[in-house]
């Protein structure tokens, strides 16, 4: 069992480590007889917590790692999506039509497909076992851009047009019409894809050999039968700044769901 297949704001983040072996020894432990779970812990305590936060100083590393690789795509993705997007969105040039349609393809494309290629190129450029091997790849996605086009489409020609007219030119058209016209599929964009790498496995542990590298996302599943009540808190915690995001970003989250299942 996965920790994410764990209720993280359950009563699992109250129980002791007793408690949980013996509602949850059939599956973690293997012993006999069928797993249990109550709504309410018999006896509630907060000694998970304390032990994550004062005695696992490994959980706070890879707390930092995540934060670090997801802040770092999140900026990587706004300078390179923004004005890709605007830019298939705005101008015309030959083999524009394919070349979004390549992105588009790539966009469709699983980790696994591309995951021999991305080590190679990161291997040539000495980028394995480090954050920038994850961060760049994650930087060039393409889906970020998909969504961002489709506001950018949005936008009335008549207004762009009316400022061209008034002497602006391409950059400050962008800036001052289009990030703020486009602002809810930069912010949509954004939103799923710190949803996406906060959580991300794959890439990480394709890419990084040094646990001390690794994001909170690997540390998670290895306590799961070791440490099952360290586990519920720690998942616990995990999910609070995606929580936090989704909730503050929920109607961006939304308005980009329906922007992508448009059709041209």
């Amino acid at each position: 069992m996965c920790s994410s297949d764990l209720p993280s704001f359950s009563p699992g983040s109250f129980m002791g480590g007793a408690e949980l072996g013996e509602k949850l020894g059939p599956v973690l432990q293997n012993t006999p007889g069928y797993a249990a779970w109550n709504l309410i812990p018999q006896y509630p305590t907060a000694a998970p917590a304390v032990e994550l936060r004062l005695d696992t100083p490994q959980f706070f590393v890879m707390f930092w790692n995540s934060f670090r690789l997801t802040v770092g795509i999140l900026l990587g993705q706004l300078l390179v999506g923004v004005p890709a997007a605007w830019g298939f969105s705005q101008f015309q040039f030959r083999g524009k039509g394919f070349l979004f349609l390549l992105y588009v393809a790539l966009m469709l494309m699983p980790f696994q497909v591309t995951m021999v290629s991305n080590y190679l190129v990161l291997d040539q450029f000495s980028l394995l076992n480090s954050h920038w091997g994850i961060i760049l790849p994650a930087v060039f996605s393409t889906f970020p851009v998909f969504i961002m086009y489709r506001f950018f489409q949005g936008i009335p020609r008549e207004l762009l047009q009316s400022a061209q007219l008034d002497g602006a030119n391409s950059l400050q058209i962008l800036w001052y019409i289009g990030i703020p016209l486009g602002g809810g599929g930069i912010m949509s964009a954004m939103v799923l894809s710190f949803l996406e790498y906060w959580n991300m496995v794959e890439q990480p542990l394709a890419f990084l050999k040094d646990q001390s590298l690794w994001p909170l996302s690997l540390y998670l599943p290895g306590i799961v039968k070791e440490k099952p009540a360290l586990a519920f808190a720690a998942s616990a915690f995990t999910l609070i700044p995606p929580l936090l995001v989704f909730l503050f970003g929920q109607k961006y989250l939304e308005q980009g769901i329906r922007s992508a299942g448009m059709k041209d």
